[in-house]
């Protein structure tokens, strides 16, 4: 599934593909967030982790290219007694804000290198001074596990693709390795996985 009428159909067909939880990594982020920081989760999907920074009382915007995903975004934060901003929008294209948020939540969001590049650095540049990114996203050696991502290979991260895609940021931490995922339907079992945090200096 590349394109969002495809991601509509997927979250259109009920409950939440990867979890109304959010994702691990970014969880372990929590001590690093105070109320009223500005973060951005792109990709958000069903909105589970723009959803868990609300309710940690951050300003949040979630954009997604899929209305259907973003729907049930904003229907959980309203579960949850929260609020957040919805956006539906092809990365790529977005009109980014720059200089904009504290953290950019970068989640499973695999793309092709070109369109890669250009979000890259536009998420690089929409993060204000002294801001985070926090990234995880399949890696190559997750081909032929049953636990998620692309199966196109140029849409998968490695730990040098964020080095050099990244390369104006401080890189604070960055893993590559195995997991084990437990997020929805779409996301069980082993898993080849880079997780990376940035800071913008």
């Amino acid at each position: 599934m590349s394109d969002a009428a495809s991601w509509d159909e997927r979250y259109g067909s009920g409950g939440f593909a990867f979890g109304a939880a959010p994702n691990r990594y970014l969880e372990a982020q929590a001590a690093r967030l105070q109320p009223g920081m500005r973060a951005l989760a792109i990709g958000d999907g069903e909105g589970r982790n723009g959803v868990w920074l609300a309710e940690h009382r951050l300003s949040v915007t979630s954009v997604d290219w899929s209305a259907t995903g973003l729907a049930k975004a904003s229907a959980l934060a309203n579960a949850r007694g929260v609020r957040i901003q919805t956006v539906v929008a092809d990365l790529v294209t977005w009109n980014w804000p720059v200089e904009a948020f504290d953290l950019v939540a970068w989640i499973f969001v695999h793309l092709p290198p070109a369109d890669r590049a250009v979000v890259v650095a536009r998420a690089a540049a929409a993060l204000a001074p002294g801001g985070l990114l926090v990234l995880e996203g399949f890696t190559a050696a997750q081909e032929g596990r049953r636990s998620g991502g692309p199966r196109d290979a140029e849409l998968l991260w490695s730990a040098a693709l964020v080095r050099e895609g990244f390369a104006g940021l401080e890189l604070l931490e960055c893993l590559e390795g195995t997991v084990l995922l437990d997020e929805g339907p779409k996301h069980q079992g082993h898993a080849e996985i880079v997780r990376a945090l940035l800071r913008k200096r």
